[in-house]
């Protein structure tokens, strides 16, 4: 019998080394894959809307059992953007999946969008612990993960895909307090840049 049990047990530590292998070869191969789309233009208002549908139950509202909601704080009208929409559609995921991941388990996560100027300011804030001031800049390396975050699944590999498409782009992301939470506020050009 413990010879059954001890190999159950490798077995499901084999497993669970093989979806964590899985899941860092699919993160690797984002970023190989980066930059290899169409260029052509997005319209943020449905970017967002099927970014967030692919999250199902994992988000709250009306009539679901999870208490986090996303709110949506977008101007009614914003330019096309032009972008490889592959990628950016990247950047939403990564981020809204670190707001429901690290954003407390109630609370809610606000999506905003907003033309000013010459500039597309777009930005997704959590209402989770944050990430502190001393440790921002590292987290936009890729393999950074804090010590909180060791206990979830990942390999630090989602804000600084965000940042590389951002720069990509020509764009730049800063990472603010939410007080609480974390606000990660990205500013990309309105036009296709020169």
């Amino acid at each position: 019998l413990k010879y059954t049990i001890d190999n159950e047990l490798r077995m499901n530590e084999i497993a669970e080394a093989s979806k964590r292998i899985s899941a860092l070869l699919a993160g690797a191969k984002q970023y190989s894959q980066m930059d290899r789309g169409s260029y052509g233009s997005a319209d943020v208002h449905e970017l967002i809307r099927s970014t967030v549908m692919m999250f199902g139950d994992k988000i709250g509202g009306p009539g679901k059992d999870r208490p986090v909601t996303i709110v949506k704080d977008l101007d009614k009208t914003l330019p096309e953007l032009q972008c490889y929409p592959g990628d950016l559609n990247q950047v939403w995921t990564n981020l809204i999946d670190n707001a429901v991941k690290y954003g407390g388990a109630s609370g809610e996560i606000r999506l905003s969008a907003a033309r000013i100027g010459d500039t597309l300011r777009l930005g997704v804030a959590d209402s989770g612990p944050g990430i502190p001031s001393e440790a921002r800049g590292r987290v936009l390396d890729r393999f950074v993960r804090l010590e909180e975050a060791r206990s979830r699944p990942g390999f630090g590999l989602g804000l600084s895909l965000v940042n590389a498409v951002v720069r990509l782009h020509q764009g730049t992301l800063a990472l603010k307090d939410n007080a609480p939470g974390l606000r990660v506020e990205i500013a990309l050009p309105a036009e296709r840049p020169a």
